[in-house]
C-alpha cells in the first residue's frame, strides 16, 4: 500500500510538472505571438508613414505650385550618433535624409535672394502641407526656403525614424541644408540666411544660431522646446519613452542627466550671438510657458540682447502663431517684419491685408 501511495506520489509530481511545462510553453508561445504582431504593427505604422507622406507630396503641388518651384534634394548627414545604427562602414557610413526646397516663381534667376531654413516639429514629425500658408507668404516675399527632413523624421521608414538624435546631430543635418543651398543655388545670398522654427523646430533654430553663429543673420523660435531636463519632468512617462529608446538616448533623465542638459538651449544661452526673436504662450500644453521662460531668464542672466513676447492666452496654444484666425495672422505680420529687419526681402508686406491675399489667395 506504502509503495502504491509513493508511485502515486511520483506519478501526480509528473503530471504537475508536464502541466506547468505545457503552461508555461503556452505563456512563451503566447509572448512571441504578441511579440511578433507587435513588431507586425510596427513595420506597419511606418510603411503607411511613408504612404501618408507621398500622398502629402502630391499635396504641396496643388497647394504652392502656382507660386514655388518645388524640389525635393537627397543629402548625406554626419554618420548615425550610435555606430552600431550604420548598415556598412560602423561609425563611417553618413546617414542620408530628403530636404524640400521651395523657390518663388517671380524672381529674376539673375539675382541673390534670401535664404530661410525652416526646420519642421514633432519629436518624430515631418514637413507637410500644415505650413501651407506659411509658405505662401515666405514666397509673395521673395524668400527662398529650405525644409529639411532631419532623422528622425516620419514618412521614410523605420530606419530613418530611428535614427533620431534630439538636439544633437539633427542639427548638424539642418545645418548641412543650408550650405547645400549656398553652394548649389546661385540666387541664394549667403549673406542673409535665417532660421525660421516652431516647438522641436525652434529648438534646432536656437541651436544652430548657438552652434554657428556667423552663419544665420537672425533666428526666430516659436515656442521652442528650451529645457530637456524640466521638460521630463512634466510629460507623461511615454514621452520620456522617446528619449530613452536604446536606438535614441538610451537613458532616462536621472541616469544621464548631463547628455540632457548638453541637448537643452537653455544651457547654451551663453552662445547667443544671432539677432533672435522667441514666442510663447501662456496656455501652451506641449511647450509649457515655464520652460521658455527658463530660456528667456538665462539670456537675461548672460546679458544677450534679444526679443520676446509672452503672449496671454492666445487661442491654439502651442500653434497659436500658426493658426489661421486673425490673431495668428497678425503675430505672424510681425515675426514678417522682425526677420526683414535683417534678411531685406524683395517684397516686403506693407499690411496685414497683402500677407493674407498672398496666404489665403484673396482679391
Amino acid at each position: 500500500m506504502e509503495s502504491f501511495t509513493g508511485y502515486k506520489r511520483i506519478i501526480t509530481g509528473m503530471l504537475i510538472m508536464l502541466m506547468a511545462t505545457a503552461l508555461s510553453a503556452q505563456e512563451n508561445l503566447k509572448d512571441e505571438i504578441m511579440q511578433g504582431v507587435d513588431g507586425h504593427f510596427y513595420n506597419l505604422r511606418h510603411r503607411l508613414d511613408v504612404l501618408e507622406k507621398k500622398i502629402d507630396d502630391v499635396l504641396w503641388f496643388k497647394r504652392v505650385g502656382d507660386v514655388a518651384h518645388i524640389d525635393k534634394v537627397f543629402l548625406a548627414g554626419e554618420p548615425p550618433a550610435h555606430a552600431d545604427r550604420s548598415t556598412t562602414l560602423a561609425g563611417t557610413n553618413p546617414i542620408k535624409f530628403w530636404s524640400y526646397v521651395f523657390i518663388p516663381k517671380d524672381i529674376d534667376p539673375s539675382g541673390k535672394y534670401p535664404l530661410i531654413v525652416l526646420p519642421h516639429g514633432g519629436v518624430h514629425g515631418d514637413f507637410n502641407t500644415y505650413y501651407t500658408h506659411i509658405i505662401r507668404e515666405m514666397m509673395a516675399q521673395q524668400y527662398i526656403v529650405v525644409a529639411p527632413e532631419y532623422r528622425g523624421s516620419t514618412g521614410y521608414g523605420r530606419l530613418t525614424y530611428e535614427l533620431i538624435d534630439y538636439g544633437g546631430l539633427e542639427n548638424a543635418d539642418v545645418n548641412i541644408s543650408r550650405k547645400y543651398m549656398i553652394e548649389n543655388y546661385s540666387i541664394v545670398d549667403e549673406n542673409r540666411v535665417g532660421i525660421v522654427g516652431w516647438s522641436h523646430g525652434g529648438m534646432i533654430a536656437l541651436m544652430n544660431i548657438f552652434d554657428h553663429p556667423g552663419e544665420y543673420a537672425c533666428a526666430f523660435a516659436g515656442v521652442p522646446v528650451s529645457d530637456l531636463v524640466a521638460r521630463m519632468g512634466y510629460k507623461r512617462p511615454a514621452y520620456e519613452d522617446f528619449f530613452s529608446a536604446d536606438y535614441h538616448i538610451g537613458a532616462m533623465v536621472h541616469e544621464n542627466i548631463d547628455e540632457y542638459r548638453r541637448r537643452s538651449p537653455v544651457y547654451h544661452a551663453h552662445k547667443l550671438a544671432t539677432p533672435l526673436l522667441i514666442h510663447t504662450n501662456t496656455n501652451d500644453e506641449d511647450v509649457h510657458v515655464l520652460e521658455v521662460q527658463n530660456l528667456i531668464n538665462a539670456l537675461k542672466a548672460e546679458g544677450k540682447k534679444f526679443e520676446y513676447r509672452i503672449y496671454e492666452d492666445i487661442p491654439g496654444g502651442h500653434s497659436f502663431d500658426r493658426m489661421d484666425h486673425a490673431r495668428g495672422r497678425e503675430i505672424r505680420f510681425k515675426i514678417y517684419k522682425f526677420l526683414e529687419q535683417y534678411l531685406n526681402p524683395p517684397v516686403r508686406f506693407r499690411n496685414l491685408g497683402e500677407m493674407e491675399r498672398a496666404a489665403y489667395r484673396f482679391n
